[in-house]
C-alpha cells in the first residue's frame, strides 16, 4: 500500500471520486484500484467560498503495481493494547471508571492482573435515567450523573478525541476505541469524534472486555476510605451508594483514576496524608450560537451543505494580562446541566455524533491563577469553585435553573432576550454578578476581541450560560517518577488527580500508570 495525499477534493467526494483522482495522478485505469483507505482528512477553507478536504490515502492497487511508483509504502495498523501476562497475588483497584480508569483497567486486565474497578455512579443504563430525569425534573443524583458514572464526564458531552500528544499510545486509544465500536472516522478524521450517543455503546463493550479477561466493575461503589501499614497501602473500603453497605477489599495497588469533581475523596486524599499542589485552572461560560452563523464565520456567506457543522478553537490575550480561550467546542450540540453536588450550577456541552443540531455552543474561559485563590490551602482551588457554582446557583434563583444572558445585554446593555437549549430551566439576569470580578471583565474584553478578529462571532442574541467551572481540576495529587504517590501502593492518574485534560490524555496517562504497575511486579 501506498501513501498519497490529494489536497483538493470535493466535498461531496465518494470511493468512484477518489479512485478518479488517482487514476488522474498516477496515470492508470481507474479500475486498477483495488483498496483506497482514508488515513487523514482535514478541511482547507482558507479560500472561502471554494472550500475542499485535504486527504492522505493509502491505495493498494491490482498486481502490486504500486511497486513501480516513488511514494512511500505504508501498512495500516489497527491493533489495540498487547502485553505479555504478568502475576500477582492480589487484584489492583481503580477508582473511577471515566477514561484514565477504563484503559488503566483494559491494560491491567490484558496484563492478566485482574483488576477490580470501583465506580460511584451507575452504569450507562442507570446513568442515562438518572441523567434524564435531572435534565427534566432537576432531580439531582449526587452519586451518578453528568460528572460521575460509566464513562466519566466525556460520556455526557461530545466524545472528543483530538489532543496536543502525538505518539504511539494516542493511535492505540484511538484503535481500541475503533475495535469497540466507534465509527470509523475516528481513525482519519483531524479532529475525531465518537459523540455521547455511540460513546456509551463502546464503554459498554470496553466494560465487557474487562470482565472477560478476569476483572471486576463494581458500580454504586464509592471508595470512602483506606488503610495504610507502614504507609503502603493495605486496603480500601467501598460503600454502596444505594443501600450503605461497607465492604473492604485488601490490596497493595489502587490506582486513583478521578474525576475533576470527585472532590469529598480530595478532602479525604487530604486528611490521610496525600501531598497536593493547588493548580491552575479555568472559569467562564458557555456561550451558544446558531451553527449557520458559525459556518458563515468558517466557511463564508455561500458555504457548500456538504460540509459539518464547522467548529473554531480560539485565544484572545488580554490587556489586563489575562487570557480568554474557548474550550470543548461542540458544533451542533446543545448546553447540558453538569452540577454533582445540591446548590450549585456547573454546565458543560455536549453533542450527538452527527452534530446537527441547530445550535453550536464552546466554553469562553478565563485562566485563573493559585494567588487568585487568595489561600495557601491545597484545596482552595476546589473551595473557589464551589463559591461561584453556589452563586451561579442562586442567582437562578434555584431548582439548577442557570442564569443566561444575551450577548447584546451582556456587552452594551441591551435588551436581554433569545432562547437557549439549556434545561431544566434558565433565567435571564446579569451574569456577571456569579462570576468573579475579573472573569466578567475578562469575557467582556476577550468576546469584543473575537468580535473584530472574526466577523459575525458572537451575535446580540446569542446566550452566554453561566457558570462554566469544570474544565480542569484545580489541584494535583503529587506522584514520583514512577507514578506513586508518597504513600506507597497509591497510583494518582488522569484528569482529576492533575495529569491529563481530556479523553484521549486521560486514557493514556491510565495505560502509562498499568505499565508502571507491572514493570513494579517484574
Amino acid at each position: 500500500m501506498i501513501k498519497i495525499t490529494l489536497n483538493k477534493v470535493k466535498t461531496n467526494f465518494d470511493q468512484e471520486l477518489l479512485k478518479k483522482e488517482i487514476s488522474y495522478l498516477l496515470k492508470i485505469n481507474k479500475k486498477i484500484s483495488k483498496n483506497i483507505k482514508i488515513i487523514k482528512k482535514s478541511i482547507d477553507a482558507r479560500k472561502k467560498p471554494n472550500i475542499f478536504y485535504c486527504l492522505t490515502l493509502g491505495v493498494e492497487l491490482d498486481n502490486n503495481l504500486e511497486n513501480k511508483f516513488d511514494y512511500p509504502q505504508i501498512k495500516l495498523d489497527y491493533s489495540g493494547l498487547s502485553y505479555s501476562k504478568a502475576s500477582c497475588n492480589f487484584s489492583p483497584v481503580v477508582v473511577g471508571f471515566g477514561p484514565s480508569g477504563m484503559f488503566c483497567a483494559l491494560a491491567l486486565a490484558k496484563m492478566g492482573l485482574k483488576p477490580i474497578v470501583v465506580e460511584q455512579g451507575g452504569c450507562i443504563t442507570e446513568r442515562d435515567k438518572a441523567v434524564e430525569d435531572f435534565w427534566t425534573n432537576g432531580n439531582l443524583n449526587t452519586y451518578s450523573n453528568v460528572q460521575f458514572g460509566e464513562g466519566g464526564a466525556g460520556t455526557f458531552s461530545d466524545g472528543k478525541l483530538n489532543t496536543n500528544l502525538n505518539n504511539e499510545y494516542c493511535q492505540k486509544v484511538i484503535n481500541e476505541f475503533f475495535i469497540h465500536g466507534a465509527p470509523e472516522q475516528i481513525l482519519y478524521d483531524s479532529k475525531p469524534h465518537i459523540g455521547s450517543d455511540k460513546l456509551k455503546n463502546v464503554v459498554v463493550n470496553i466494560r465487557e472486555e474487562i470482565k472477560k479477561l478476569g476483572g471486576q466493575v463494581l458500580f454504586d461503589a464509592k471508595f470512602v476510605d483506606f488503610e495504610t501499614t507502614d504507609n503502603q497501602i493495605s486496603s480500601i473500603t467501598i460503600e454502596s451508594t444505594k443501600t450503605k453497605e461497607k465492604k473492604q477489599i485488601r490490596t497493595n495497588i489502587v490506582c486513583l483514576c478521578l474525576g475533576h469533581s470527585a472532590r469529598d475523596t480530595f478532602e479525604l486524599l487530604y486528611k490521610k496524608g496525600q501531598v497536593i499542589h493547588q493548580k491552575p485552572f479555568a472559569m467562564g461560560v458557555r456561550i451558544e450560537q446558531k451553527a449557520h452563523n458559525v459556518n458563515v464565520m468558517q466557511y463564508g456567506n455561500d458555504y457548500d451543505k456538504n460540509l459539518p457543522n464547522a467548529d473554531y478553537k480560539l485565544v484572545a490575550h488580554l490587556p489586563n494580562g489575562r487570557s480568554m480561550f474557548t474550550f470543548c467546542m461542540c458544533p451542533g450540540g446543545v448546553v447540558v446541566a453538569s452540577s454533582s453536588n445540591e446548590g450549585e450550577i456547573v454546565t458543560n456541552g455536549m453533542s450527538y455524533f452527527a452534530r446537527d443540531n441547530k445550535y453550536s455552543n464552546s466554553a469562553l474561559l478565563v485562566n485563573v491563577e493559585p494567588s487568585d485563590y487568595a489561600s495557601e490551602h491545597p484545596l482552595a482551588g476546589i473551595y473557589f469553585q464551589q463559591k461561584y457554582e453556589k452563586l451561579a446557583f442562586e442567582l437562578g434563583g434555584g431548582n439548577f435553573c442557570a442564569p443566561v444572558q444575551s450577548v447584546g445585554s451582556f456587552l452594551y446593555n441591551k435588551q436581554n432576550f433569545g432562547e437557549c437549549s439549556y434545561s431544566p430551566m434558565y433565567k435571564f439576569t446579569d451574569i456577571k454578578k456569579c462570576l468573579p470580578q475579573f472573569v466578567g471583565e475578562s469575557l467582556e474584553l476577550g468576546i469584543k476581541t473575537f468580535n473584530q478578529k472574526y466577523k459575525g462571532f458572537a451575535q446580540d442574541d446569542d446566550i452566554l450560560i453561566a457558570i462554566e467551572s469544570r474544565s480542569s481540576c484545580p489541584l494535583t495529587l503529587v506522584r514520583d517518577e514512577n507514578n506513586q504517590s508518597n504513600i506507597k501502593g497509591i497510583y494518582p492518574c488522569g484528569e482529576g488527580a492533575g495529569y491529563a485534560g481530556g479523553i484521549i490524555s486521560a486514557a493514556v496517562d491510565g495505560i502509562k500508570t498499568a505499565e508502571k504497575i507491572m514493570d513494579s511486579l517484574i
